[in-house]
C-alpha cells in the first residue's frame, strides 16, 4: 500500500484488518448499494419522500440489525443481508425503516454517537482500502467509536411506533406491488428472540421490540394482500445470492468461505466468493483463475472487472489494474466509486501522463458525491504533483470539512484563499468553507468552555 503524501494526513488500513479489530465499520460497495437502493427507493417514493434526501449505509457487522438515525439515514448490517432467505425479507425490513422515517420516529443521540455515525471510511469496493480522512489521533478515536454501532442503542421504538411502521410498510409494499410476506417471515423467523433477555437479543430486536400481538396483526394483513404468494423476481433473487457470496467472501475467514463454497460448487456465486477468499489468502493464481472465469461468463459485468482491478491494485500491480477499472467505468459510468478506483490506480503508478485523466474522473465522482472524503484526498495528490499547491490545500479543506474536522478545514481554506485567482469558483468555495468553518467553531466554543 502506497505511503500517503505529506500534503494531507491520513491513516490507511485494509478493511479486513479493521474488521479483525473492530466489529463494525461503515463500508462502501457499488454492487450492493445499487441492490439496496433499487429495493428502497420505490418505498420512499410511495411514502412521499425524495430518495436523494435519504442516505443508505452498510455496516460490516454479522449481527442482524437495521435502523434509522442521524437524520434521514438508513443503516443496514451485513448480517441482515446474509441472514435473509429471499429479497422479500430485505425489502420488508427496508419498507419498515422507511415507515420510521415517514412517521418521524427518530430520536436524537449524543454528540459522541453522532460522530461515530459519520461515514469516515470511504472503502472502494468491499475490502480495497479503508482510508481514514483525519489526523492520526482523531482518526483513532473515530475508529474506536465505530464499535458503538453495535454496543449502543441509538433509540428504542415504542410498540406503538413499531406497529405504525409495520402498517406504513404494508402500504408501501402494496403500493409498489411487492409481496409483504417477506416482512412477516422475517419477524416469524426470529420470533424466539422475544423470549431472550435484552442483552441476548439481536440488536434489531433490542431497538425494534417484537411481540406476539404484533406478529399476529401483521399476519392477518399480509394474508389478505393481493400480492401474497407472489415470489421475488429471478433477477432480485440472483442479485441477493451474489451479494451474499461477495460479503461472505470478504468478511468471513477464508477457511469458512472454502467450506461454504467448496471447489465442487461451480456456480457463479461460489466462484465469486472463492475469488475473493483466494485473493485475501494471497493465492493470486487461484484468485485470477476464478475471476477470469466469471468475466468470461459475463464480460459486461462491471463488478467483476472492479474486483479484478482491486485484486491487482492491492497486490502491487497498479498499472495492470487500470485496464480492468477502466472497463468497469466504461460499463457503468454513473458509479462514482468505480471512477475513484480507476483514478486511484492511475495515481498509484506515479505516471504523470495519467494525472489529468485521473483528476477528471475524480471531479465527475465528486459531482455525484461531493462529500466523498477519499476522492478529495486523491484529488489533492494530483494537484500537489502538478505543483498547484493552492488547489491541493483547497482539496484538503474539502476533505476535512466532509468528515466534520472544521478546524482543519478552516486552516487549509485560509491557506488556499489568497493563492486562488480572484473571481474563480475555487476562490469563492475557499471563502465559503472558511466562513462556514469559522461559524461552526464559534458556535462550538461556548459549549467547549462549559465542559
Amino acid at each position: 500500500m502506497r505511503a500517503l503524501l505529506a500534503v494531507v494526513f491520513g491513516l490507511s488500513v485494509s478493511l479486513t484488518s479493521v474488521l479483525s479489530a473492530h466489529a463494525q465499520s461503515l463500508i462502501r460497495d457499488t454492487e450492493i448499494e445499487i441492490m439496496l437502493r433499487e429495493y428502497t427507493d420505490p418505498f420512499l417514493v410511495a411514502a412521499g419522500l425524495q430518495p436523494s434526501d435519504v442516505g443508505l449505509h452498510i455496516i460490516a457487522d454479522p449481527s442482524i440489525n437495521a435502523f434509522v438515525t442521524n437524520g434521514q439515514n438508513i443503516y443496514m448490517h451485513t448480517g441482515t443481508i446474509l441472514q435473509s432467505d429471499t429479497p422479500l425479507q430485505i425489502q420488508g425490513v427496508l419498507a419498515h425503516e422507511v415507515g420510521h422515517i415517514s412517521g418521524a420516529h427518530l430520536a436524537r443521540t449524543g454528540e459522541a454517537i453522532n460522530q461515530a455515525s459519520i461515514p469516515v471510511f470511504a472503502t472502494l469496493g468491499l475490502g480495497i482500502i479503508a482510508a481514514l480522512a483525519g489526523e492520526g489521533q482523531a482518526g483513532a478515536a473515530l475508529m474506536a467509536s465505530s464499535q458503538q454501532f453495535g454496543a449502543l442503542q441509538f433509540f428504542t421504538h415504542t410498540r406503538t411506533q413499531e406497529s405504525a411502521a409495520d402498517q406504513a410498510a404494508l402500504r408501501y409494499l402494496e403500493a409498489t406491488g411487492t409481496n409483504p410476506e417477506g416482512l412477516l417471515n422475517f419477524f416469524e423467523r426470529f420470533r424466539y428472540q422475544e423470549t431472550f433477555s435484552p442483552a441476548r437479543r439481536f440488536p434489531y430486536f433490542r431497538t425494534h421490540p417484537l411481540s406476539s400481538e404484533r406478529v399476529t396483526a401483521l399476519r392477518e394483513t399480509v394474508l389478505n394482500s393481493p400480492y401474497f404468494g407472489q415470489p421475488a423476481s429471478e433477477e432480485d433473487s440472483d442479485r441477493l445470492i451474489r451479494a451474499q457470496a461477495k460479503i461472505y467472501g470478504f468478511l468471513a475467514p477464508p477457511g469458512h468461505v472454502f467450506y461454504e463454497y467448496p471447489e465442487s460448487d461451480q456456480s457463479l456465486p461460489a466462484r465469486y466468493a472463492r475469488a475473493v477468499a483466494y485473493f485475501r489468502e494471497a493465492q493470486m493464481d487461484e484468485a485470477r483463475g476464478e475471476i477470469e472465469s466469471l468475466i468470461a461468463e459475463e464480460p459486461d459485468n462491471p463488478f467483476f472487472h472492479e474486483l479484478y482491478g482491486q485484486m491487482l491494485f492491492e497486490s502491487g500491480m497498479a498499472q495492470e489494474s487500470i485496464q480492468h477499472h477502466q472497463q468497469s467505468v466504461t460499463l457503468m459510468p454513473q458509479a462514482p466509486l468505480l471512477r475513484i478506483n480507476l483514478a486511484m490506480s492511475m495515481i498509484a503508478t506515479e505516471d504523470l501522463s495519467y494525472q489529468e485523466e485521473a483528476a477528471q474522473h475524480l471531479r465527475v465522482a465528486l459531482d455525484m458525491e461531493p462529500e466523498n472524503a477519499f476522492a478529495w484526498y486523491q484529488l489533492s495528490i494530483v494537484h500537489e504533483r502538478n505543483g498547484d499547491t493552492a488547489r491541493a490545500q483547497l482539496a484538503v479543506a474539502e476533505q476535512a470539512f466532509s468528515v466534520g474536522n472544521t478546524e482543519r478545514a478552516m486552516q487549509f481554506a485560509a491557506r488556499a484563499l489568497p493563492q486562488l485567482e480572484p473571481g474563480s469558483v475555487e476562490r469563492f468555495r475557499a471563502g465559503e468553507l472558511l466562513s462556514i468553518s469559522q461559524a461552526i467553531m464559534a458556535d462550538q466554543a461556548p459549549r467547549e468552555r462549559r465542559r
